[in-house]
């Protein structure tokens, strides 16, 4: 664990030359240390969200979360930034795949960085970061209860959202899936057949389904949250991305 971090509010360059704001967090050590891209929840670029960005940078990473909303909502609490994204139609996926390119290459320029970046994501991030996993080059994924990787979104959905699973093929890295067995979206069917479709084309990838844990078992502060679940899950993507980022 590192003491000494560094915390702030930056700009970096996201989809089409585009200036977003973004929350980075890394320790103060020369590295060499892996990257993280932390892609924040559909509720957006919260309290929450840079807590987890901290703890990374604790655990020995350059972490960064893009703001999604920037261009919505710049300055905007992050309540009404997501609303003001769901009532344009969320964040198309060309755009994602652009501001977590821009996320990237912001880690891989500091000069503590060892090349090597990885993405976590829950629950539309976690789909999000499937998605830039299929369309980048990446070292590391993680899908914390994505939704709509398979399967489509209800009809009363606020966004629309088109499953990803065609893009399977092109996966650039090993995938770590964390998932709930009480969880709709996605449900355990829907994760059974991402894992067929991982499975078919030969993919590197671990899931994990938990009994008595729905959705978002990882926010502290809401009822869905399941502690001996979400310490766990965090010891398992901190010993994913030890194997595939550190160092």
């Amino acid at each position: 664990m590192y003491d000494a971090l560094l915390a702030e509010t930056i700009t970096l360059t996201g989809h089409d030359g585009d200036a977003i704001e973004a929350y980075t967090a890394r320790p103060l050590t020369p590295g060499p240390t892996g990257g993280v891209v932390v892609i924040h929840h559909m509720p957006g670029y919260d309290r929450a969200t840079k807590e987890i960005t901290r703890r990374f940078a604790a655990e020995g990473y350059a972490a960064v979360c893009p703001n999604l909303y920037s261009r919505e909502a710049p300055g905007a609490d992050p309540d009404d930034a997501a609303a003001a994204a769901r009532a344009r139609g969320g964040v198309p996926d060309a755009r994602l795949v652009g501001d977590v390119a821009g996320a990237a290459r912001y880690l891989r320029g500091l000069s503590s960085a060892n090349g090597r970046v990885g993405t976590i994501g829950y629950c539309s991030g976690g789909r999000q970061s499937f998605l830039a996993a299929c369309s980048l080059d990446l070292q590391a994924a993680v899908d914390c209860y994505g939704a709509f990787v398979a399967g489509r979104p209800p009809h009363d959905f606020p966004v629309p959202a088109e499953p990803l699973l065609h893009l399977t093929e092109n996966l650039s890295c090993p995938l770590l899936g964390l998932f709930g067995a009480e969880d709709q979206h996605p449900s355990p069917a829907e994760t059974a057949e991402l894992e067929e479709a991982l499975t078919a084309h030969r993919k590197t990838y671990e899931f994990h389904t938990y009994d008595g844990a729905g959705h978002a078992f990882f926010a502290v502060d809401r009822l869905s949250y399941r502690p001996q679940t979400a310490v766990e899950g965090w010891g398992r993507v901190l010993d994913f991305f030890g194997r595939h980022l550190a160092g």
